[in-house]
């Protein structure tokens, strides 16, 4: 079971906000091992990061574990898992291996695996090898399929085409 470590991060180009409920500044949650040591393995002892629903944030964010949105972030994101929650918002480009969107994202998606919930809108381009949708996801854009091995080979993202 992994030991959960509360930072509070406010880098550049991100905004503070408060929680209703509790009147406290949200925070980024980022997990580590009981030794203190980040966890890279997937399953229980992976590193989860949250960004909380009063941040807005823009720019790269890495992460060898699963990062859940709450908040915004216009940018770049590169994770194991990525998980757009209800009320989520991502615009930029998003390199997983899984991704689970429930709330917007404009852009592109380069992941293998790829899940759109009942609340999920999506616009752009989402690039993957199995793709599931629920009743109700909107969608405006293209969903071409790639091999697993485009995935394992991808080194840089192709160019935008306007």
């Amino acid at each position: 079971m992994p030991h959960v470590t509360h930072l509070c991060i406010i880098p550049f180009g991100v905004r503070r906000g408060l929680s209703l409920e509790s009147e406290t500044p949200f925070m980024f949650t980022l997990a580590r091992t009981v030794n203190g040591k980040p966890a890279f393995a997937r399953g229980a002892d992976q590193d989860v990061s949250h960004l909380g629903p009063g941040l807005t944030a823009t720019g790269l964010f890495e992460t060898d574990g699963e990062l859940y949105v709450y908040g915004a972030i216009s940018g770049r994101v590169d994770a194991a898992r990525l998980i757009i929650a209800p009320g989520g918002v991502v615009d930029g480009d998003v390199v997983a291996q899984d991704v689970r969107i429930a709330g917007r994202f404009s852009g592109r998606i380069f992941a293998p695996h790829v899940t759109i919930d009942e609340t999920g809108n999506v616009k752009g381009r989402v690039f993957h090898t199995t793709v599931t949708v629920a009743h109700g996801a909107r969608i405006d854009g293209r969903m071409p399929w790639r091999p697993q091995s485009y995935f394992e080979t991808l080194k840089e993202l192709p160019e935008t085409y306007a």
